[in-house]
């Protein structure tokens, strides 16, 4: 199928596929597609390039990029909070990032059954090497909006963000 513009990369997602009988969905349904096909498009491209560039998957780069930040390494616990991702699925990221040389697995000093990972110096200039055109790409797909636009949507999306945990709390 081509779609705009000639793009035979095109693909029909739910935000168009819901443009076609508006009358059938509430603004917020259609704003909700909206932010999804906007994060599909481009975790999708992410996920492709960082793989054709750098034989790189999301987790393990996002596993990089919270150790980065932690120069003393993190307890797997605290990585698997963050990552919102099980310990079990943590455990077999972190062993393949351990075979490759990208981190270290090593237990505390202070509690031996508590697991330390840390980068090693090829993981963290392999990481800066991918994060540096991660920002690249990023800024590539935002580069249509004015400064303007990217605070305003920053402002929005803090409030949206505030308003689903305040539904969050209010369940039950």
């Amino acid at each position: 199928m081509t779609g705009e513009g000639g793009n035979d990369d095109f693909w029909l997602d739910g935000e168009t596929k819901v443009a076609e009988s508006p009358g059938d969905h509430g603004e917020e349904t259609r704003l909700w597609l909206r932010l999804l096909t906007c994060s599909t498009l481009v975790e999708t491209e992410v996920r492709r390039r960082l793989r054709d560039e750098f034989g790189f998957t999301l987790p393990r780069f996002d596993l990089l990029a919270q150790l980065e930040r932690a120069h003393d390494g993190m307890v797997l616990g605290e990585i698997s909070k963050r990552m919102m991702v099980s310990p079990g699925n943590l455990t077999a990221l972190v062993e393949r990032l351990v075979e490759s040389g990208h981190v270290t697995r090593s237990p505390s000093t202070e509690d031996r059954r508590v697991q330390i990972v840390a980068l090693t110096p090829y993981g963290r200039d392999a990481f800066r090497s991918m994060a540096e055109r991660h920002g690249e790409w990023i800024g590539d797909f935002f580069g249509d909006l004015s400064t303007r636009d990217r605070q305003r949507l920053i402002t929005a999306l803090g409030k949206l963000k505030q308003s689903v945990r305040k539904a969050l709390a209010n369940r039950g």
